[in-house]
């Protein structure tokens, strides 16, 4: 089926969402996503950041939706053309829901663990605003107690429904859930339960905020301090390959490797996560690549750069522009330590 988005047209299959159509181009294009996860069942549709408008249903229909629509659970169609970002009402809707997420979103992004790494951060530089309209009180949960390994702040929670898809997915003795109802509706164990099952710290990967945290590496730095690196172990539990994150000589935390759109590529176990934080237990197969807008990848790039030679001629005035001297800057060839850091990925 041939579907437009923003002008940009692309081949799917049936049954291809319009979002996976969007991350398929790639680009500006991709609507956000803050509850859909590809690597879990019935994920999607609960926090509407991902709206975009259908201007052409189909060939067979061509009418346009009379309503914005969730990207991420609604099926495309031959013929069908969609605006995301080039749309008003998308632009003003994706503001909109923004603000209505950080409603009750406490402003403690300086203590938390994860920013710098914060798809609600992410979302809110995009799309937020500087100000806020709600002056009423905002909801507030005692903090409770759901095991040795993962930290629970439900003050932050956006009710994405992740963590509970991964325990009813990855394990057989699920017990937490989405208590009460309303906005009373809250993540928690049943009947104070600790959560301790083997894939359990899966929950921290796909949390899109800082609700749930590694205990670990709890206050112990922040993200942009360590250097990620990718690094595989033997394991019998899961595929072994993860990230480890390390401060110097020292790995502070070990997650599931991620794409470019946060998701994990593939579950790993609380062994491999929690309890080989030496770096004698890894293979270290070198430094991963970091997005363009991260904030580890400040004064750095993704892509291969060539060094840049420099020939230009800067002007001195000195009364007149005929009086004007030039002067030619020398080329800066790289040292070779640069050289060596550059062919590595870190220059």
């Amino acid at each position: 089926m041939k579907v437009t988005i923003d002008g940009q047209a692309i081949e799917v299959e049936p049954g291809t969402t319009i979002l996976q159509a969007a991350r398929m181009i790639g680009g500006e294009s991709v609507p956000p996503a803050m509850c859909y996860y590809s690597k879990l069942k019935g994920s999607g549709g609960k926090c509407r950041c991902c709206l975009v408008e259908v201007a052409k249903g189909s060939e067979a229909d061509p009418r346009p939706m009379p309503k914005l629509v969730a990207s991420c659970v609604t099926g495309c169609q031959d013929g069908m053309e969609v605006n995301s970002t080039s749309s008003e009402r998308v632009t003003e809707a994706r503001k909109s829901v923004t603000e209505f997420l950080l409603i009750n979103h406490p402003l403690d992004c300086p203590v938390c663990d994860q920013a710098g790494e914060c798809d609600l951060q992410n979302l809110s530089f995009k799309h937020g605003k500087s100000e806020t309209r709600f002056i009423e009180e905002k909801r507030t949960f005692e903090p409770e107690d759901i095991g040795p390994n993962i930290q629970l702040h439900m003050n932050r929670c956006i009710l994405c429904y992740r963590c509970v898809m991964v325990a009813d997915q990855l394990t057989d003795n699920r017990v937490h859930g989405v208590m009460d109802r309303g906005d009373h509706s809250n993540i928690s164990t049943c009947i104070s339960k600790a959560i301790d099952n083997e894939f359990s710290g899966n929950m921290i990967d796909v949390c899109p905020v800082g609700a749930l945290t590694d205990k670990t590496f709890r206050f112990k730095s922040r993200v942009w301090f360590n250097k990620p690196y990718n690094a595989h172990r033997d394991c019998d539990k899961c595929c072994g390959k993860t990230t480890v994150w390390m401060f110097g000589d020292e790995i502070q935390r070990v997650t599931g490797r991620k794409d470019e759109y946060h998701e994990v590529e593939e579950f790993i176990c609380n062994g491999c996560r929690f309890d080989h934080k030496e770096v004698s237990d890894w293979v270290i197969e070198g430094p991963r690549k970091f997005e363009k807008d991260s904030v580890i990848n400040q004064n750095k790039y993704n892509r291969k750069l060539q060094p840049v030679h420099i020939a230009t001629e800067v002007g001195i005035l000195k009364g007149r522009d005929q009086d004007r001297k030039k002067i030619s800057m020398p080329e800066v060839p790289l040292s070779k330590e640069e050289e060596q850091e550059f062919q590595k990925g870190n220059l």
